[in-house]
């Protein structure tokens, strides 16, 4: 396990990156899937790595509780040398209830996490709908539990949906994520 930061060069204010991906349900999912949205959290995320598996249930979570915000999962992990993060597997962990968001995709050419600058997992993109367009209101740490045995007591993704739902700047100082780092090919 090597743990990273988040580094990505997404800044406030840029456009999300287009894709086009398959979901573990059998749909193939873009940016425009999520159009009845107003929040879009997209958390580059993998079943392997413990960083990401302590994120499981608070992810969960959100997608249960936010009508207005959708949470999609994309995993872009080397699979050949990550067995558990292969599509079948992401297919149990959905099926098992393990993982429950909105949409669970795999980026299996990677292009997509490099697209976004996305460099760990869990490594989360907070985007705000304009019109038809996605815009970064926020990037970083979902909670200020940055180890995986640690307990969060502040949420500041919640905090940052909460604002960008509200049509409101989201005020929160950006801390980089922390997770293993993605497993290029």
């Amino acid at each position: 396990m090597v743990a990273k930061e988040s580094e990505s060069e997404l800044e406030r204010g840029d456009e999300a990156p287009p894709f086009s991906l398959p979901g573990v349900d059998g749909g193939t999912y873009s940016l425009d899937s999520f159009a009845d949205a107003d929040a879009l959290l997209i958390v580059f995320t993998c079943n392997h790595c413990p960083y990401a598996q302590a994120k499981f249930e608070l992810l969960n979570e959100l997608a249960a509780e936010y009508d207005d915000a959708a949470v999609v999962g994309i995993n872009p992990n080397d699979a050949e040398e990550y067995p558990e993060d292969s599509f079948e597997t992401m297919r149990e962990y959905v099926e098992s209830g393990e993982v429950a968001y909105d949409a669970y995709l795999r980026d299996e050419s990677q292009a997509v996490a490099e697209s976004y600058g996305a460099v760990c997992t869990p490594d989360p993109f907070l985007f705000r709908r304009e019109g038809d367009r996605w815009t970064l209101a926020y990037h970083g740490r979902l909670d200020d539990a940055p180890n995986p045995d640690d307990e969060p007591s502040e949420f500041y993704i919640r905090d940052a949906i909460d604002a960008v739902l509200a049509g409101e700047a989201v005020d929160i100082e950006e801390q980089p994520s922390r997770g293993c780092s993605i497993k290029w090919t």
